[in-house]
């Protein structure tokens, strides 16, 4: 693999530092530093120190400049690159020049959590304003049709195995209390499944139609309570790897895993259950989504579904901009806030009887997955990861689990009834 290094005379830094190179073939947009003017720089180092100045955070650059009002330190190795990504790309630059290695924080959920507290006053009023102008678009290539949310499932889930624990669920887990132990996750996980499986009822007999598969765990604690599942996945190795389970637990006859989109479902079902789906269907496609869910059910039937949430002030300037996170991680996805779920759902004829929240919750689940990840560094590494890799999963954990803990992001249980017809 062959390696480039942007900045031949900048790569040792004041205080020893040294910035790794990056696989150009890669990490085209991390190994190449926009070509941002003089003036582009100016200015976005000067909408930086006037945030920075006001923060909770001590920040430290390479230059000897130092701002923030104390808190947990950010060390900036490269102020030049850094202001250069900030200002061409907003914070998809900023998270690039973390995979760069042009930044560092020794207590990196700390200091994301500092600034997603204060998300809403990061940028001058003037300059939000103009966002339509600077902030980049999402590629239409990543929008959720059918085609479009199988090419967007394969850009992920195939290496979360690399911090998941033995039930292979990626969402949130619902702990008895906090600090929770690494040990303790797999039960979390089963309780966070069996707590949407009692709120859809779900039981000897019941005809259930799971909307994402995932590696098979709740269709296996389902089948074990009796009931019928039809469980719908977009990933090719999910499938087969949840068929696997499935028939290893014995369960083939109760469980049929299908590889379709959810539009594609047919039949009618006692219960629908989907966990953290709503968030990667996209704002485009939300109608569709839940009148597939009303579609599916049985006049009186139960939908549990879980999903992440923001709130819905802040959710119109996530809609259209292109983030680091779809990006890099989840192409597509638009976390939605409780109000678009809740009226969404009830335009497509679902009742909605309520709505539990638990993102400190959420928090606590990515910062064992971030720990894990962390200690498994050697083997990742030796899978043939890179470091620019690994610290895009760094960088993703700690900014997921920054949100939840900023209380930027939620996340809820939702019961939804189809109503009967009267006559």
């Amino acid at each position: 693999m062959t390696t480039v290094d942007p900045y031949p005379a900048a790569r040792h830094r004041p205080g020893g530092h040294r910035i790794t190179p990056v696989a150009s073939d890669r990490w085209p947009d991390v190994t190449a530093v926009p070509g941002a003017s003089w003036p582009v720089r100016a200015l976005t180092a000067s909408v930086v120190e006037r945030a920075l100045r006001r923060l909770p955070l001590r920040v430290r650059f390479a230059d000897g400049t130092a701002l923030g009002l104390g808190g947990p330190l950010i060390e900036v190795h490269d102020p030049k690159a850094f202001h250069s990504r900030v200002g061409t790309h907003g914070l998809i630059g900023f998270g690039e020049s973390y995979m760069a290695g042009e930044w560092d924080a020794p207590d990196l959920v700390s200091a994301l959590t500092v600034l997603a507290t204060h998300a809403a006053d990061l940028i001058p009023p003037w300059l939000q304003r103009m966002r339509g102008l600077w902030a980049q678009r999402q590629p239409g290539t990543q929008r959720s049709t059918p085609d479009g949310s199988r090419s967007n499932i394969s850009c992920h889930y195939d290496l979360f195995a690399l911090f998941l624990d033995e039930t292979l669920t990626y969402s949130a887990a619902v702990f008895r209390g906090f600090p929770a132990d690494w040990s303790l996750l797999p039960t979390a996980q089963h309780r966070k499944i069996d707590r949407l499986l009692d709120l859809a009822e779900v039981r000897e007999g019941t005809r259930l139609l799971e909307i994402g598969t995932g590696w098979g765990e709740l269709a296996l604690r389902a089948a074990a309570r009796g009931a019928h599942v039809t469980s719908l996945a977009l990933s090719k190795e999910q499938r087969a790897l949840a068929l696997e389970r499935v028939r290893g637990a014995g369960y083939a006859d109760r469980v049929a895993v299908g590889l379709c989109d959810y539009r594609e479902a047919r039949g009618t079902y006692d219960a629908v259950v989907g966990v953290e789906m709503t968030e990667a269907v996209g704002a485009e496609f939300w109608p569709v989504y839940f009148r597939t869910v009303e579609d599916r059910l049985v006049p009186g039937g139960r939908a549990a579904l879980q999903a992440v949430t923001m709130s819905h002030e802040r959710m119109p300037a996530s809609r259209d901009t292109h983030t680091w996170i779809q990006k890099y991680i989840f192409p597509g996805r638009l976390i939605p806030s409780t109000r678009a779920i809740e009226e969404t759902a009830r335009a497509a004829g679902l009742t909605v009887v309520s709505r539990d929240d638990f993102g400190a919750h959420y928090a606590e689940t990515l910062r064992l997955w971030r720990e894990r990840f962390t200690d498994r560094a050697d083997s990742v590494a030796s899978l043939g990861f890179d470091k620019a890799f690994r610290r895009l999963w760094t960088f993703y954990l700690a900014y997921s689990e920054a949100g939840f803990r900023s209380g930027h992001l939620d996340v809820h249980q939702y019961l939804l009834v189809k109503e009967t017809p009267t006559r």
